[in-house]
């Protein structure tokens, strides 16, 4: 029995897309799917977008904690751009990358019902105007993080004294090490306050090997697991994946995989067990990362949910089993198969 998982950066999971569909619809669907998969709280991930389709997101989630929803925790928001630089924008969308802007981030505080519901934001701290956002952000109770980033290893170090606590999806969209200009990568592992966000551990974007050097180096106490999925069986029109080198083409009920040898696998959008194969949810990463890198459930547990409840300033009811705090449990077996999923003392998913 584990503290339950946190999931700090997904855009959507199984039939539900913040994403591609951005509508209470896809977040409600979010909720159901995610406890599947062992996660008891999340925050769903905006994209950098139009200023308009963000309040839009804004308002879904408002509208969607006024309910109980059955299923995983919608902890909050996290706002991914659009404050980052365009050069590093990997699959973001760069027309709508702007420069950090006070203005703009208030007027997302002030379409939150819950003016704690932004819970995280990505931005790239060497644009013009970071260090005023930055300290905005930290004054509202909202952590940064640096992603999507060219900043200079300097600048990595001179943005943590203005509040950047960490680094978004590690080694991915950011300036990577290299022995005579550290990079964000460098300074992410020098420091050793900075968390490290990992995206799900497939041993594509970020080879086991490399994760298992991060872990030697920043230990258990400064890396969060997450999945930053997209919810790709929601997509509406055909996308690239680069990573992965595969075309995905929307055709009905269906999802068309395209490999570059030209074979094919078809994904059925109305069977679950099919959608979640699309992607690689939260705990077949864990299952990943413990097939190549060792280490205790008490490791586990801290990257799981310990850290990302620190991060975000929840961890005086979440991220622990202790007495007085939110009975969040993801109960697994010992080769991390999921046996149920409880959040605050519901059963919400069950496997036996």
């Amino acid at each position: 029995m584990l503290p339950g998982f946190i999931d700090q950066h997904t855009h959507g999971w199984g039939r539900g897309s913040f994403l591609y569909e951005n509508n209470e619809e896809s977040l409600r669907m979010m909720i159901e799917d995610q406890a599947k998969e062992g996660v008891t709280g999340f925050l769903a991930t905006t994209f950098t977008d139009s200023l308009e389709n963000i309040h839009q997101s804004i308002n879904a989630a408002n509208e969607v904690l006024k309910n109980h929803n059955k299923g995983t925790k919608l902890l909050g928001l996290h706002i991914e751009g659009p404050f980052i630089n365009k050069k590093y924008k990997g699959a973001q969308k760069e027309e709508y990358c702007l420069d950090p802007d006070v203005d703009v981030m208030k007027g997302f505080i002030e379409k939150c019902e819950d003016p704690h519901l932004i819970k995280l934001i990505t931005i790239a701290p060497e644009l013009p105007n970071a260090k005023k956002l930055i300290e905005f952000c930290r004054q509202n109770g909202i952590q940064v993080s640096a992603g999507h980033t060219g900043a200079t290893f300097e600048e990595i170090l001179e943005a943590k004294k203005w509040g950047v606590s960490g680094v978004t999806h590690m080694y991915s969209a950011m300036t990577g090490l290299h022995h005579r200009n550290p990079g964000v990568v460098g300074a992410a592992l020098f420091d050793q306050d900075l968390y490290c966000e990992f995206a799900k551990q497939t041993g594509i974007t970020v080879r086991h090997e490399v994760f298992n050097l991060t872990y030697q180096v920043k230990t258990s106490d400064r890396i969060i697991m997450t999945t930053d999925c997209l919810g790709n069986g929601k997509q509406k029109e055909p996308y690239y994946h680069a990573r992965r080198n595969v075309h995905f083409i929307p055709h009905g009920n269906q999802l068309i995989e395209r490999f570059a040898d030209g074979t094919e696998k078809i994904y059925d959008l109305t069977d679950y067990n099919s959608i979640r194969e699309i992607e690689l949810s939260y705990i077949d990463s864990i299952k990943n990362m413990l097939d190549h890198t060792k280490m205790s459930w008490l490791d586990v547990s801290k990257i799981t949910s310990t850290n990302s409840a620190k991060y975000l300033g929840l961890d005086e009811y979440k991220g622990s089993i202790d007495v007085g705090k939110d009975a969040d449990f993801t109960i697994i077996t010992k080769d991390v198969n999921l046996v149920a999923t409880i959040v605050e003392g519901e059963i919400v998913y069950d496997c036996l």
